[in-house]
Order: C-alpha cells, then sequence, then structure tokens
C-alpha cells in the first residue's frame, strides 16, 4: 500500500501540536470527552487489562488530555480495577497549566451508586485536589457514603441509582466544563444512552484479541448517537489514534 495514504505521523508533532488536534473546534462550555483504547477486533482490554494496548503513543496522547482537563471522570469499578492512584499530573503538565491559569492538577471525580469506597485509599489521602465522588442519595447516606465525606465532596445525582445523564451538569455547575472520562465500559454505554457524549478519542491498537474481551461500552441505546471524525493520526507501530466529536 502507498505511504501517501496513510494519516499523518505524529512523531513530527510537539506537545503543542497535538493539542491543537484534540482542542481545535471545542466550545465554551460543558464538554464531555470519553478516551478509550481499543484493539482491531473491537476488545477494549488484553488479558482483562488495558494497559498493554496502546503503546508510548498512546500515552502520550492520554496524559496531554488529561492535561487540559478540569476534572477526571472514572467509574468506581475502573478505579478499582485499573488500580488508580491519586490523580497527580507530570511535573510539566503542571508547568503548563500554570503558564495557562490553570490549577496544577484536574479534579478526580468518581462515580458510584453505593457510595462504596475505601475512604483510607490514597486516591483520597494524597489528592492534591479534594475529589468529587458522584453517587446516589442512597450511596451519600449509607456508612461508607458518611466515611468519603471526610475526604471528598459527596454530590447526589439520584435518589437510588446515580441519574448519569445528570453527571455532566453536576460537573458543569461546579465549573467542571472540561470533562475528561476514562470509562469503564460499563458507564460508557450509560453515557452513549443519555446522549451525553460530546466525544470520543479512540486509540486503535493494531492487534487482534481474540476471546471474549469486552467492548469500550456496553448496555443499550435507544437510538444510534452519530459521529463525526475531526482526525484520524499515525503512532508508532501503527497505532491509530482518532477523534471523533457529535455530529450536530
Amino acid at each position: 500500500m502507498s505511504t501517501s495514504l496513510l494519516p499523518t505521523s505524529i512523531a513530527g508533532l510537539s506537545d503543542d501540536d497535538l493539542l491543537d488536534h484534540y482542542t481545535d473546534g471545542v466550545p465554551d462550555g460543558p464538554w464531555l470527552r470519553v478516551n478509550f483504547v481499543a484493539t482491531l477486533d473491537g476488545s477494549a482490554s488484553a488479558s482483562g487489562r488495558t494497559a498493554s494496548l496502546g503503546g508510548d503513543d498512546d500515552l502520550r496522547v492520554f496524559d496531554l488530555l488529561r492535561r487540559v482537563a478540569d476534572v477526571v471522570l472514572v467509574a468506581a469499578g475502573t478505579v478499582r480495577d485499573e488500580e488508580y492512584g491519586p490523580m497527580v499530573l507530570r511535573d510539566e503538565d503542571v508547568a503548563w497549566r500554570r503558564e495557562h491559569g490553570m490549577p496544577d492538577h484536574p479534579v478526580f471525580a468518581i462515580v458510584t451508586n453505593s457510595g462504596s469506597l475505601d475512604a483510607s485509599s490514597r486516591v483520597f489521602t494524597e489528592a492534591p485536589v479534594r475529589p468529587v465522588v458522584l453517587t446516589s442519595a442512597d450511596g451519600a447516606a449509607s456508612s461508607s457514603g458518611r466515611a468519603l465525606a471526610s475526604v471528598a465532596d459527596m454530590v447526589a445525582c439520584g435518589p437510588a441509582a446515580v441519574d448519569v445523564g445528570a453527571v455532566r451538569d453536576a460537573l458543569a455547575a461546579r465549573g467542571l466544563d472540561r470533562i475528561h472520562c476514562e470509562g469503564g465500559p460499563s458507564f460508557l454505554g450509560a453515557l452513549v444512552a443519555a446522549d451525553a457524549v460530546d466525544e470520543l478519542t479512540l486509540t486503535v491498537d493494531p492487534s487482534l484479541e481474540g476471546g471474549e474481551g469486552p467492548r469500550i461500552a456496553t448496555g443499550s441505546s435507544p437510538e444510534l448517537r452519530r459521529m463525526r471524525p475531526a482526525h484520524v493520526l499515525l503512532g508508532d507501530g501503527g497505532v491509530l489514534l482518532t477523534r471523533w466529536v457529535r455530529a450536530r
């Protein structure tokens, strides 16, 4: 195949050049971006984890997307499965944010219906910014929810379960407009069903996982949510770094 048919390589792009690709066309006001990696055959993991997918170029984009975020949004199951620590950015990202008038680190927002998170976790005890827990009223009132209130801001987004459609607005009400969501699949499925996704940044790893790996989204939606391509970039080893925005 002719190399002229391949997308632009990110190898020659500076961080600022690359950020231009990911911030172009983002309007003022709330904007919910979801970031995932998948294999060619649609698996969101390899051997149950995402760490082996995407490579260094995916990690570069991942760090840059956190750099420009007001808040990093993750479901509690993914926080546990991927063994998240406190939301601490690299020194170069902190320096960039200071130069652009932003707080040193984004807020870490965790979604949980039940509020059953460990208040002694490093996610909370070593957080540079007080995290936000988006839960149900029942979850906030539970014993674990009351314990979390000492280390995080508790935000009720529904009576017995989280109303996913209210999450975006709840964060925006706190001045957190640039929302960077890192999953997981069931949470993305719920966001799709609620028509709450403004953008998907998807890294396509040039591999075939086979087996029964999960898709990037699970569950069902009442209708298709149309997206349009914003860019496709080529990373090392054939990784494709794609960006899709709401087709409206």
